[in-house]
């Protein structure tokens, strides 16, 4: 006998109510279970809430424009007869935490002993992570993501990419009200609230996990939370934050354990006033003098970020230049726009020693313009990172890693174990978050059967500083080293009308051509934007283009885009912005 039955809204995630912004069923319809009923809309995403049972709509209870939230009743249900298997609860492990709206796996655990089990087990839920996860789901797959924390996305999305770019743009806009007393414009020195701040960083952070979980719970991945460590090559111990273990069985796994801050064993972490990356996206306190050791990426990313705030920054790198292995004609626009900010930039110089004192921490130097000694209120210690490989118990999976931590890989991010893969930081330089997005891919893909490969020619790499500074590609120094003779086209953005008209000239975009096919084999960009300019160098790159395809591409103008297109007429000789014609 069939029965009527409200069908209600699920568990939609951290939402208080969602918008309706499409009913996709009618009275009178029959409906299975897993169907879509109504399409509802966040600030964060859109999705389709399916029925709980099959049979036919008596009654809608909602219609376009209402705001519903979880257990809202949707609609009145005819049951069929027959009870769906599917819309039984699935039962988590025991100890490790599940999302509750996810699936019972339909495959049996590999030896009968594993509290869960999976197809495919991804190993960490950072970009890599996460995009292996989804894909594989998305080509039919049964998934569990294990995280170690509480909200997914990993390195980048809580504690690297996404707030340092939102503390950055925070910068940026203190930085243009100072400098727009040059176009007429002034503005009162801005009034800094530390906590607004960190509040709205941590909004930008909630937004994009908050959106994640919901991907995860459309497609049906469970989410496990715990430390995972490999107990054979078929299973993956995970525990959770109050010690108890539960043990997940997989056909094939993905690892994607990430990096962590490398840390120098002299210096003495225990001092609250000595910061990692990590330590410094908190903004505790906007220090009076800053200590940054290190001037890569990430070291003078942050020194934008407390320099804007009102921080005295100093910075030590131990290497001739500063982001080491970039060209010297690409960083010192750079170098010059903040050695005029800047309390001091030491070169070719190494911190021996911190020791805490009362006063602040006093640290010795190593270098010809350095001195012996200063002190500072705060340092920040960015040396780079360092791969978890040796943290995950790989060896009992078989996976071989060396003695960094680094697990090599194939072109199809496959191990030395056939059914184990690796992407992102674990596999190797360069570690970032878009080159594991693409190997995450290609894993998914081939366990799914499909003939993919990581194939990529370029890997772009962006410092999010003040000027930005882009590359892709060769650079002039790898060419000279390697052997490689080539053409030079590069064009100085004091000639840019757009550079100078937003008040910047400090710019430079310079290309690199194979001098046998003519073909790009590298551009670097230093200036406004030049992070989202390089894409259009990395597709010439893929596409082979030579500097006749560029200069023949007709660039809107004004743009700084148009500078790659004067840049590469640089190299063929026919550039009439600025007189540089082709010996």
């Amino acid at each position: 006998m069939s029965e009527n039955i409200e069908v209600k809204v699920p568990d939609i995630g951290d939402f208080d109510s969602v918008e309706i912004i499409e009913v996709l069923v009618s009275e009178g319809d029959h409906v299975a279970a897993e169907d879509s009923l109504i399409t509802v809309e966040s600030d964060k995403a859109s999705m389709e809430i399916p029925s709980s049972a099959s049979g036919v709509v008596k009654s809608l209870k909602v219609k376009l424009g209402d705001s519903v939230s979880e257990g809202s009743v949707i609609l009145i249900l005819e049951a069929d007869n027959t009870s769906d298997s599917s819309t039984e609860s699935h039962k988590a492990g025991k100890a490790a935490t599940s999302a509750p709206e996810a699936p019972a796996p339909t495959t049996a655990p590999s030896d009968g002993s594993a509290d869960q089990h999976a197809e495919v087990v991804v190993l960490g839920s950072g970009p890599g992570g996460y995009t292996a996860a989804f894909r594989a789901a998305d080509l039919g797959k049964q998934v569990i993501l294990i995280e170690r924390y509480e909200k997914i996305g990993g390195v980048c999305l809580n504690v690297g990419c996404i707030p340092s770019k939102a503390l950055l743009h925070t910068a940026q806009v203190i930085n243009e009200a100072h400098e727009a007393d040059q176009h007429g414009i002034h503005f009162d020195a801005p009034t800094i609230d530390i906590d607004a701040i960190r509040s709205y960083k941590e909004t930008t952070i909630d937004k994009l996990t908050g959106g994640l979980k919901q991907l995860a719970r459309q497609r049906k991945v469970r989410i496990v939370q715990g430390y995972g460590k490999f107990v054979s090559s078929h299973s993956i111990a995970v525990e959770s934050t109050d010690g108890s273990i539960t043990t997940i069985s997989f056909d094939h796994c993905i690892i994607a354990a990430g990096s962590r801050v490398t840390k120098l064993p002299f210096i003495p972490w225990d001092d609250p006033r000595v910061m990692d990356s990590t330590d410094a996206l908190e903004l505790e306190e906007i220090p009076q003098r800053l200590l940054v050791v290190g001037g890569g990426i990430i070291g003078l990313e942050m020194a934008t970020v407390y320099d804007a705030l009102g921080a005295s920054i100093t910075i030590v790198e131990l290497s001739p230049s500063l982001i080491p292995g970039t060209d010297k004609d690409i960083i010192r626009p750079l170098e010059r726009r903040i050695k005029k900010k800047y309390e001091n930039i030491y070169l070719n110089t190494k911190v021996t020693k911190i020791t805490p004192t009362e006063d602040g921490l006093v640290c010795k130097f190593e270098g010809k313009k350095a001195p012996e000694e200063d002190t500072f209120d705060r340092v920040l210690v960015s040396i780079g990172r360092s791969p978890n490989g040796l943290l995950i118990d790989a060896d009992k999976a078989g996976v071989h890693v060396d003695e960094r931590g680094f697990i090599a890989t194939d072109k199809q991010m496959r191990t030395n174990v056939d059914h184990i893969f690796a992407i992102g930081d674990i596999v190797g330089q360069p570690m970032l978050a878009h080159k594991a997005t693409h190997e995450a891919k290609v894993a998914a893909e081939v366990i799914a059967g499909h003939k993919s490969f990581f194939d990529a020619r370029t890997i772009p790499s962006v410092a999010y500083t003040d000027p930005e500074v882009a590359t892709m590609g060769k650079s002039e120094e790898q060419c000279k080293a390697e052997g490689i003779a080539y053409e030079k086209g590069a064009f100085p953005w004091a000639a840019s009308g757009r550079s100078l008209s937003i008040g910047r000239n400090e710019g430079l975009t310079k290309v690199l051509f194979d001098k046998k096919t003519g073909k790009i084999i590298g551009a670097s960009i230093v200036g406004t934007n030049a992070g989202e300019l390089i894409a259009e160098a990395v597709l010439a790159l893929e596409m082979g283009a030579d500097a006749e395809d560029i200069g023949l591409t007709i660039h809107p103008h004004p743009t700084l885009s148009e500078t790659l297109n004067f840049a590469s007429e640089v190299a063929e000789g026919s550039c009439t912005d600025i007189y540089a014609p082709k010996k």
